[in-house]
């Protein structure tokens, strides 16, 4: 028998090939079959998703650092739990562009509701809906950007720049999931989504404050002097991205001054 990942030899009394560490699996494809990968994975109380998601609350260094070491079976990889959080984020945007389109109306009309005047008259917030993942993915590598460069211009090199991507990888799918799954739930109980959006936007910023502390082991005026000078950092990348998307949408027509 052949392991059908890597096509090592095998013993027939062999669950797991001692290569590549994929599980044999000699049974057709059932409905049953698919729904007790779709438990161990997802569903049950002892699986890589729930602990990746709890430890990266409690312990983010213990997941975080573990990747980057080599610990790859205790939970789950990192861009398949980024594209979880895609995904979650998909599901947000379906049901704001399908049952709450109102939630995305930048009409001050909650403040004053005798004015109706748009901030942004010019402005097509359906290209952010339509556009979200893509803005995900490209905020990673600006958050990652502005973490490497603040700790190698401070002397420290632990990580490159790759792993730094790991970092925010992580911390961008656990900010994802959490705003998706807040955002549907406020949104179905009739809350504004512009102000659930801006409640949640404090504690993303402490929960990365926390995640550096614990990544790097140091204390909290470090880590508070080097939070400070990451978010400096990214407000700089950002400012400079968003201003290129304002003249790209303005050139495409999407946007009028």
């Amino acid at each position: 028998m052949r392991c059908k990942n890597c096509d090592n030899s095998l013993k027939d009394t062999q669950k797991f090939c001692d290569e590549c560490g994929a599980k044999i699996i000699n049974n057709r494809l059932q409905p049953k079959i698919i729904a007790q990968q779709v438990n161990e994975q997802f569903i049950s109380i002892d699986n890589k998703f729930f602990r990746t998601f709890f430890d990266l609350f409690k312990q983010p260094e213990s997941v975080i650092i573990g990747y980057i070491n080599g610990t790859r079976k205790k939970y789950i990889d990192v861009l398949q739990y980024f594209a979880i959080s895609l995904t979650l984020a998909g599901i947000q945007v379906f049901l704001i562009t399908t049952f709450f389109k109102d939630a995305l109306d930048f009409t001050p009309g909650f403040i004053n509701p005798e004015k109706d005047i748009n901030p942004l008259p010019g402005f097509n917030s359906d290209l952010f809906t339509k556009y979200q993942g893509l803005i995900y993915i490209l905020g990673v590598p600006v958050s990652a950007l502005a973490t490497w460069l603040v700790y190698l211009i401070l002397g420290d090199r632990r990580f490159n720049f790759t792993e730094h991507l790991v970092l925010n990888l992580y911390y961008s799918a656990q900010i994802i999931i959490i705003t998706a799954v807040l955002s549907i739930l406020f949104l179905v109980t009739g809350m504004n989504y512009l102000i659930v959006s801006s409640l949640l936007g404090l504690p993303t910023f402490i929960y990365l404050a926390y995640v550096l502390k614990k990544v790097f082991n140091e204390d909290f005026w470090s880590t508070f002097a080097k939070f400070l000078m990451v978010m400096f950092v990214y407000v700089v990348i950002y400012f400079i991205a968003i201003m290129l998307l304002f003249l790209i949408l303005y050139l495409s027509g999407n946007f009028k001054i």
